[in-house]
């Protein structure tokens, strides 16, 4: 291999280069590998956000030949007014206190006991769990509406061999809600899984066997050491559940319910894509979004608090 330090010195101590010269072209070089990194940050991020700020003061319809009007803060006055605001953020409650069993407490318990079986079978259940994942959402969402059917979908079937009446469960607006929670979860569960059985296997063995030659039993070794050893990943699908689960059942709600029945199955992020897309009130969309970024804004530093606050490693 090629010493490329000779190489480097002789870059550095070019004679056409001035002392001033190398001292400014060091301190720029680390910014200057960070560039591509900024520069996407302010495409992809930063640029859309300052957009959505500016459209959330006027009133436009997405033409590019309308004119669009400045409004002031009337598009938020108009969303809180709204109604279906309200229950747009009530349902997003609903979906992210639904989301966090079967996020966390479910893949949680499957990492917790299929860690001591054999290396063959931990592997096959693992498997099957997370093969959920690599579903495509809109495949999944169409699987599920057959599953679901109220005349000839397998679970309503069941449920009248066994002599009970059919279920509406896209229809009904006290179940509708729950059954995208249940799929956006079931969907959720081989990711927390996969996240939880690694940080489960990362805990350092000699902990486990110290524990057991003082006669620790399985529940012990669970509540002493590998909980507390697994709480900032845990710490970390909670927030991630908060501050996404709401808009990871998106496809789901637009396959199976499109928001309904009576709204009750729209969340904010859904409202969002009325607003913006369905009635083209980009105003209306651009309010709500930046209601939504202040909001979770203070819910994400809470819980950025909490999670150093609570988190315990074993260093």
């Amino acid at each position: 291999m090629t010493d490329l330090a000779p190489l480097r010195l002789a870059v550095r101590d070019r004679p056409g280069m001035s002392l001033p010269s190398r001292r400014a072209y060091r301190a720029l070089r680390p910014y200057l590998y960070l560039a591509p990194a900024i520069a996407c940050f302010l495409i992809w991020i930063y640029e859309p956000l300052a957009s959505a700020f500016l459209l959330s003061f006027q009133q436009w319809n997405l033409l590019p030949t309308s004119p669009r009007i400045w409004v002031g803060l009337e598009n938020y006055r108009n969303i809180f007014n709204l109604p279906q605001l309200w229950q747009a953020l009530d349902n997003t409650w609903y979906y992210l206190i639904g989301l966090l069993p079967l996020s966390i407490v479910l893949p949680l318990a499957i990492a917790l006991f299929t860690q001591d079986l054999p290396a063959r079978s931990r592997n096959l259940y693992r498997a099957l769990i997370f093969v959920p994942m690599i579903v495509p959402p809109v495949v999944a969402a169409a699987v599920w509406r057959w599953l679901l059917d109220p005349r000839h979908g397998i679970f309503n079937l069941a449920l009248q061999w066994l002599g009970s009446d059919p279920i509406e469960f896209l229809s009904d607006p006290q179940i509708a809600i729950w059954t995208i929670v249940f799929i956006t979860g079931w969907k959720l569960i081989g990711f927390s899984t996969l996240i939880l059985s690694a940080a489960n296997a990362g805990i350092d063995a000699s902990l486990v066997e110290a524990a057991r030659l003082d006669g620790a039993g399985k529940w012990r070794i669970i509540r002493d050491i590998r909980l507390p050893l697994l709480s900032p990943t845990i710490l970390l699908l909670v927030m991630m559940t908060i501050l996404l689960g709401a808009q990871w059942s998106f496809s789901y709600i637009h396959v199976l319910t499109q928001g309904g029945p009576l709204g009750s199955t729209t969340n904010i992020y859904y409202l969002l894509w009325q607003f913006g897309f369905a009635t083209l009130s980009v105003g209306w969309s651009s309010a709500a979004a930046v209601i939504l970024f202040l909001g979770f804004g203070v819910v994400a530093a809470a819980v950025f608090a909490l999670k150093a606050r609570l988190s315990f490693y074993d260093n």
